[in-house]
């Protein structure tokens, strides 16, 4: 009688050696692959992508011309925007020699507010930095100068009564404000719609290098433009609370008194009509006269510029480690297994048959 295994071994006859001897060798170079793989995966140093993640910054001095903006003691908002902002300007095209730096400004002068966001929209801005100073009520005190005698009458008819008191006699003198410190803005999450209206009426600049390869050609009405559109929109927000937080930081290193990131409940319309990340320094308190003195100093104003400069070196930074994290093809991420590395092949292969 025949045994099983015979039975088996005859039935598949036609199963020959060179056929077994080529799977043991495809087996063997896939797992020699897998381990070469992951050794390089953890011991290589993960190359810079050379792409330039930003290419022009467009900064913005707030104010200017007949709009003077805060007034201080001896000095207005708008000369100390333009000075910080030129400082700023000549560092990053000194520390960034590949990057580009427009202003929507360089003299006394007053742009409309949306002829500035037109201007960084129509310039392909990657980035739109607003410089602008703050300022704040000082404190009312009120101190006791004398006494008046004041006459009064209290009842009435055969009640009715003259009487006098004595009421205190105030002086008001009104103290500078003592608010100091920095703060950056972003445009408000609440506000988004306008911020994805601008990229949509921004189109011409979202036909950057790859455009088509990378999103298709597209109609800016069409619903997948605006979907596009409104992951821009959640993109640049990101992007601005991330360099805002940087800005803070450097602030904070120099001892300046960190305001924090915020968002105003009302908005600040050049953040939200530029189609790029964007945020807006509050440099500081000119109604605080410290703070004044700061602000209209060489040193207060190179401080201040080297702090934004060394903000937005970290932000380029966090930029360039994200664009090598999304250059890396998903199997290099997790082949740390035979299995794995199969998946990620198998996966492959069915993504590229759709």
């Amino acid at each position: 009688m025949e045994s099983p295994f015979e039975s088996l071994t005859k039935q598949n006859v036609n199963f020959s050696i060179s056929d077994m001897t080529q799977r043991i060798l495809f087996f063997i170079l896939i797992v020699g692959g897998c381990l070469t793989i992951s050794s390089f995966v953890r011991n290589a140093p993960m190359t810079v992508n050379t792409k330039k993640v930003i290419g022009t910054v467009i900064i913005d001095p707030g104010h200017g011309g007949e709009d003077q903006g805060a007034k201080g003691g001896f000095s207005y908002e708008k000369d100390i925007c333009l000075a910080v902002s030129l400082k700023l300007g000549a560092l990053i095209e000194k520390d960034f020699p590949d990057l580009k730096v427009l202003y929507t400004r360089t003299t006394d002068t007053y742009p409309e507010l949306h002829d500035r966001a037109k201007f960084a929209n129509e310039n392909k801005g990657d980035l739109y930095l607003c410089i602008h100073v703050n300022a704040a009520r000082g404190k009312r005190i009120a101190s006791i100068i004398g006494y008046k005698t004041v006459t009064y009458y209290s009842g009435k008819g055969a009640n009715r009564k003259k009487r006098t008191k004595k009421v205190p006699q105030y002086r008001y003198t009104n103290l500078p404000s003592e608010a100091k410190g920095t703060e950056t803005y972003i445009w408000g999450a609440h506000r988004s719609e306008d911020k994805e209206l601008a990229i949509i009426e921004n189109a011409p600049m979202m036909q950057e290098e790859n455009f088509e390869k990378n999103y298709g050609s597209v109609d800016v009405n069409s619903p997948e433009f605006i979907a596009i559109s409104l992951l821009k929109t959640k993109q640049y927000f990101k992007r601005s609370a991330t360099l805002a937080g940087f800005i803070q930081d450097e602030f904070s290193k120099v001892g300046r008194m960190d305001r924090d990131v915020r968002q105003r409940a009302i908005g600040i319309w050049v953040l939200q009509a530029t189609a790029m990340p964007s945020v807006l320094v509050e440099t500081g308190f000119i109604s605080n006269p410290e703070e004044e003195d700061y602000l209209n100093s060489e040193t207060g104003q190179d401080e201040l510029s080297a702090c934004m400069v060394r903000g937005l070196r970290n932000y380029l930074t966090w930029l360039e480690q994200k664009q090598q994290l999304e250059n890396i093809p998903p199997t290099s991420a997790s082949l740390t297994t035979t299995h794995s590395f199969l998946k990620a092949v198998e996966d492959k292969h069915k993504t590229t048959k759709k």
